[in-house]
């Protein structure tokens, strides 16, 4: 059974990234970054609050009500930026509205701050991106709860389970305007330091017959089993292994054919998707994707197998997106022979071609060129830069 937040966070990919972060005026990465801070912050909120008198059971009127259906979720999805404008006619964006209301209520402004202050956006564009996410929100959780039949109880006991994963996604000190949490534990504390004085006021008088009684039923539970073989028990069948938390800075991105992998937030298959999905960006000469996760042999032109997840990923997103054309290149720092280094550059970025070929991809559609010393990116006077320029990048030619 998939997560709340994986199932969430793989919707949130560049179909819906793109016309949103093109009608806000940011960059797709940012508005990617919003989104998925408000979401997670949404979700942390009701686990938080999940114990409070009430909460869940208004909260679970707002997921199960009949506006709430695959079908108005789909529609948000084929048009998001629908919400932001106000053209929408689906009344999930009604409900949206009440359902963050009542997740954040007077700290609305506060929480809206600490995102902006995280993403770089400013707080108006905060508010958008959270009205936007409320409906995706309550549609998945409406989803999750009728494909696995849930009760407020079943849905309370799995966002709690499920409350780690969300503060991967959230900025240091959000959390604690979520409310809820701390509430909680203090009425547990509460509750166990009033326990001895409970016991006090009660007396000691029922204590010791107690304490002789239990003394008794040990001692002829002992007699009575002493002589008896041990019994062979049915084992009980192995608890179900929950599936691991993706890596800090990892998320599960969502190809239009269905494909989902996860990635790093900053990597080059995040950046790539959301350049290709994005309609505004037109194709250019400059607009470079560096691989981040690409490593070869010392010297040499052969790629190392800690290359192939990332190069497995690239494949995926230019088979969902079968119109774009690319250009690998390759560079190397100034160290050594120029003839040699500009001849290495060409090598490693045609093995990364071949690679993506082996993959599945149209040799048509790539193209491959070394570039030796040139473009270098940083300073080839220190280490850490030299290291920077020895790369390969990828460029959108056709899309």
């Amino acid at each position: 059974m998939a997560g709340i937040l994986d199932s969430l966070m793989g919707m949130l990919g560049p179909q819906v990234i793109a016309p949103v972060a093109s009608q806000l005026g940011e960059s797709t990465e940012t508005v990617q970054r919003g989104l998925q801070t408000g979401s997670a912050a949404m979700l942390a909120g009701l686990a938080a609050k999940v114990g409070q008198p009430g909460f869940l059971s208004q909260i679970f009127g707002l997921i199960t009500n009949p506006a709430n259906t695959s079908g108005a979720l789909s529609s948000i999805m084929s048009n998001p930026a629908s919400l932001l404008s106000g053209t929408t006619s689906s009344p999930l964006g009604g409900l949206g509205s009440q359902f963050l209301s009542n997740i954040f209520g007077s700290n609305m402004s506060s929480v809206t701050d600490a995102i902006g202050r995280s993403t770089g956006l400013a707080s108006g564009k905060v508010g958008s991106l959270l009205s936007m996410a409320a409906p995706l929100v309550l549609g998945v959780l409406g989803q999750h709860v009728r494909q696995n039949g849930l009760s407020a109880g079943d849905l309370g006991n799995t966002l709690k389970a499920e409350a780690s994963s969300f503060q991967r996604f959230l900025p240091s000190g959000l959390g604690s305007l979520l409310g809820g949490a701390s509430s909680t534990v203090a009425a547990a504390q509460a509750k166990v330091a009033a326990a001895p004085a409970e016991v006090a006021a009660r007396g000691n008088r029922w204590l010791w017959p107690l304490v002789l009684l239990a003394v008794l039923v040990i001692a002829a539970l002992w007699y009575f089993n002493r002589a008896k073989a041990p019994e062979t028990t049915e084992a009980p069948p192995p608890a179900t292994t929950p599936a691991p938390a993706l890596p800090a800075g990892f998320f599960t991105l969502k190809l239009p054919d269905g494909v989902e992998l996860n990635v790093p937030q900053t990597g080059i298959e995040n950046k790539l998707a959301m350049f290709i999905a994005d309609s505004s960006k037109p194709v250019d000469t400059t607009t470079w994707f560096d691989f981040d996760r690409l490593t070869f042999d010392t010297g040499k032109d052969t790629l190392q197998p800690s290359s192939q997840e990332q190069l497995n990923n690239v494949v995926a997103i230019l088979k969902a997106y079968p119109n774009v054309h690319v250009k690998i290149g390759g560079y190397t720092d100034n160290t050594g022979n120029a003839g040699a280094n500009l001849k290495l550059s060409d090598d490693r970025a045609k093995n990364v071609m071949n690679a993506l070929v082996a993959g599945g991809i149209d040799q048509s559609r790539l193209e491959a060129k070394g570039y030796g010393e040139e473009h270098p990116v940083a300073s080839n006077g220190t280490e850490e830069g030299r290291a920077q320029n020895r790369r390969i990048s990828l460029l959108v030619t056709a899309k």
